[in-house]
């Protein structure tokens, strides 16, 4: 009897230890700081929105610091700093110029932005918007790595790339999905001429049909009426020569 109650209370310990860390990985999951936008379609601008919570019970965010992807410059940011806050935006010169919306050379680039003057109270989030674009044509996410700053001192560092496939790491960079490409004005017309083509199609092989059902009574009555049966031959037979 000892040894059975002695197995149900390990067994008891085992699920609240795994259950804590469930909670504690939802936590995380659910407390990093993330990135969405409405439309992030590539080769258009966007409007996106930084959305940090704060998750210490004892002090408050006072600094956002997020840096932009180095692979895919952008030549300016705008921003909308909540009350209190001031937004400082720092651009880079880029070490090879890229082409940039409208056929021009993009030599410098947004680096970071860093938002400051402001406080995120315990138990509180805030939203930090920018304005910027055209998006890349030649990738479908966007990562942004982050930097929050407590009162006390702390910083959480969210600048772990998320993998395909793998679990989600424990700080988490803020990764922007974007949406597929639009399609092209002569992919359009692709479209509508296929679409043409496949109606006249289906026009063409339903008179056909519509023929073909129209006839075939007719060619059954012609086929199903007897045949008027030809008399035979009369013969002449010779008269016999008189003596």
């Amino acid at each position: 009897m000892s040894r059975s109650i002695s197995a149900a209370i390990r067994v008891l310990v085992v699920a609240c230890v795994a259950g804590a860390a469930m909670l504690v990985g939802a936590h995380t999951a659910l407390a990093h700081v993330s990135v969405s936008a409405d439309g992030a379609v590539p080769g258009k601008y966007t409007k996106a929105t930084f959305r940090v919570p704060n998750e210490k019970e004892t002090a408050s965010t006072v600094r956002l610091e997020v840096t932009f992807p180095a692979d895919h410059p952008f030549g300016r940011a705008s921003v909308a700093p909540p009350a209190g806050w001031t937004a400082t935006v720092k651009t880079r010169k880029l070490d090879v110029p890229v082409s940039h919306h409208g056929g021009a050379k993009l030599t410098e680039g947004v680096e970071s932005i860093t938002w400051e003057g402001g406080e995120i109270k315990p138990g509180e989030f805030a939203e930090f918007p920018v304005s910027f674009g055209p998006l890349p044509a030649d990738a479908d996410r966007l990562v942004f790595k982050a930097l929050q700053t407590y009162s006390d001192g702390d910083v959480v560092r969210w600048i772990e790339t998320p993998r395909d496939g793998a679990p989600e790491p424990e700080y988490p960079a803020p990764v922007l999905t974007l949406a597929a490409a639009p399609a092209t004005a002569s992919d359009a017309g692709t479209d509508v001429l296929a679409r043409v083509l496949g109606l006249v199609g289906a026009v063409t092989a339903f008179g056909a049909l519509a023929a073909c059902v129209a006839v075939l009574p007719a060619v059954r009555r012609r086929t199903a009426q007897p045949r008027a049966e030809i008399p035979p031959a009369r013969v002449p037979v010779k008269e016999k020569a008189q003596v």
